[in-house]
């Protein structure tokens, strides 16, 4: 069984920094992939950033210049971090990793639970 944990998020002041982190863990599980998402009630999740299997980043425009993913020390941490956040950050972040399981070729997904980001004015 995969798990993907965030943690991190909480309640800051606009122009604020936050960093979340995320870890995905399992037997033979073998990270591909990874990336964070977010949500705001009544609207469809959002890409936010992400990290490829060579280490590279890329982060969606509405963040660019203000939040950069990073990977841990091993392939299956990675970190979200978000500088002069604003009040229109305000979300749920979610972790989504990408994997393949022992020699199984089949690629596999799985979500965080979550964490909520929150931008006072």
């Amino acid at each position: 069984q995969v798990q993907v944990v965030e943690s991190g998020g909480g309640l800051v002041h606009a122009g604020e920094s936050l960093r979340l982190s995320c870890t995905a863990s399992g037997n033979s599980f073998s990270v591909h992939s990874m990336a964070w998402y977010r949500q705001v009630p009544g609207k469809e999740r959002e890409w936010v950033a992400l990290i490829t299997s060579d280490g590279s980043s890329n982060s969606a425009d509405s963040v660019k210049g203000r939040f950069i993913a990073s990977r841990g020390n091993a392939k299956n941490i990675i970190y979200l971090q978000m500088d002069s956040l604003e009040p229109e950050d305000t979300a749920v972040y979610y972790c989504y990793a990408v994997g393949i399981m022992g020699t199984n070729n089949r690629p596999l997904s799985y979500w965080g639970q979550g964490t909520q980001v929150t931008v006072s004015p």
